[in-house]
């Protein structure tokens, strides 16, 4: 167990950082940001800061040095360096490599007894057309990496398009989804301690636009609430298949004969910010708890109607109303330019 006073090392320095420092500083502990980025928003609150690669293993290895514990806020990171601070990193390296290959991903998924929607591994142009005849019409290919909030994917919905689709997708390793109906979208936030032991957050329904998420609400709507059961023994599986130390999110569709996993964020995560004000323990204070080895806080409501909305691009230059508004809490994560697409922050109303 790290006692308070003690460091914590974030490697990344974006807006989920930036609530991970916030939910450090009450148990006592500091922060020291890591990211390439002359001034992110998470080195705003945090005690230390180090401009570097992610794939500078001398920064790392002094920066690791300087920690007690050392965590990730988002998933693109170079893994083959982080082992150098292995010793100090939780969740592991296991948990980054995995999130990090949809088709390494779906595989995991299914040998911990999950379910994702049918799929075949793309790695050329002939595989398209091969996928089509096993799964059919529609379907949607993604790039096996890098892609989130809806980049790098492309349906195909007839045969004509399926000659182009290699090349817009940048000529390289996708999977192919088979399409499915689905009634609902919603997440398992699960915080997994260093003893095994796991907890695990209400599920809110998630509502996204273009690919992004916009709104999470609660009470999820019965078809959900039905589901969660399973969906949290496919999640708690997942985590501990992993050996997976700290909070892990799994995506799910909610659909008529079941939920299916859409995809792991091995982290902190977009629909499980409403915690901060609606439960107990926020998913970042559930994160700090894990990583440093205290003991795991209550996800026990604070009220029975939860929603939490993204501020989305330009969305952000709302803030003066949303500031009068005694409803509502309102979170704004420091960023610069409003960009279409990009998150600028959010807002969460009980009751």
């Amino acid at each position: 167990m790290i006692a308070p006073g003690g460091t914590i090392g974030i490697i990344g320095g974006g807006q989920l950082g930036r609530m991970l420092a916030l939910a450090a500083a009450p148990l006592g502990y500091r922060v020291h940001v890591f990211d390439p980025h002359e001034r992110p928003c998470a080195a705003d609150v945090a005690a230390d800061f180090t401009s570097a690669a992610f794939d500078d293993v001398a920064a790392l290895e002094r920066f690791a040095a300087s920690c007690d514990v050392v965590t990730y806020e988002f998933e693109n990171l170079p893994v083959g360096p982080l082992a150098t601070i292995a010793d100090k990193l939780r969740p592991g390296t296991a948990s980054l490599a995995i999130a990090q290959d949809r088709c390494a991903e779906k595989a995991f998924v299914e040998e911990a007894g999950g379910r994702p929607a049918k799929w075949r591994a793309i790695d050329g142009p002939e595989d398209i057309a091969a996928a089509v005849e096993a799964l059919g019409l529609p379907l949607v290919l993604k790039t096996r990496r890098d892609g989130y909030d809806g980049k790098g994917q492309a349906w195909l919905r007839t045969e004509a398009d399926i000659a182009g689709a290699w090349d817009t997708l940048g000529q390289r390793p996708l999977v192919a989804e088979q399409a499915i109906r689905f009634d609902a979208e919603f997440s398992v936030v699960v915080a997994r301690g260093a003893d095994g032991a796991l907890a695990f957050f209400d599920s809110t329904r998630n509502v996204h636009v273009d690919g992004i998420l916009h709104r999470c609400e609660l009470p999820a709507g019965d078809l959900i609430e039905k589901q969660v059961g399973e969906a949290r023994r496919q999640a708690g599986a997942i985590a501990e298949r992993l050996g997976h130390v700290g909070v892990l999110t799994v995506e799910f569709f909610a659909c008529a004969d079941g939920p299916l996993v859409n995809e792991i964020a091995p982290r902190v995560h977009n629909s499980g910010h409403w915690t901060i004000e609606g439960a107990a323990t926020s998913q970042f204070a559930q994160h700090i708890r894990a990583i440093t080895g205290l003991p795991l806080g209550s996800t026990a409501l604070r009220s029975q109607e939860v929603t939490m909305d993204n501020l989305i691009g330009d969305e952000i230059h709302r803030w003066p109303e949303l500031a009068a508004d005694r409803q509502a809490a309102l979170h704004l994560y420091g960023k610069g330019a409003a960009r279409r697409g990009r998150k600028m922050g959010h807002v969460t109303r009980l009751g």
